[in-house]
């Protein structure tokens, strides 16, 4: 099977590239704590689901 290189599809690839940019400090450290916070909801919903269901498989 042969590569085709879509010319169409990589400028607009390139374009997209060209636009993305490394976040600041405190871009990160926002970004960061809404994916930290995420985690521990997550995390939390699944240790009440834990603490529920525990009784009834004892």
């Amino acid at each position: 099977m042969a590569f085709k290189f879509d010319e169409e599809l990589f400028k607009k690839y390139w374009r997209v590239l060209k636009l993305a940019r490394t976040p600041g400090r405190d871009e990160f450290q926002k970004i960061a704590l809404v994916a930290a916070a995420g985690i521990i909801l997550i995390g939390l919903i699944g240790f009440i689901i834990y603490i529920i269901m525990n009784p009834f498989f004892s």
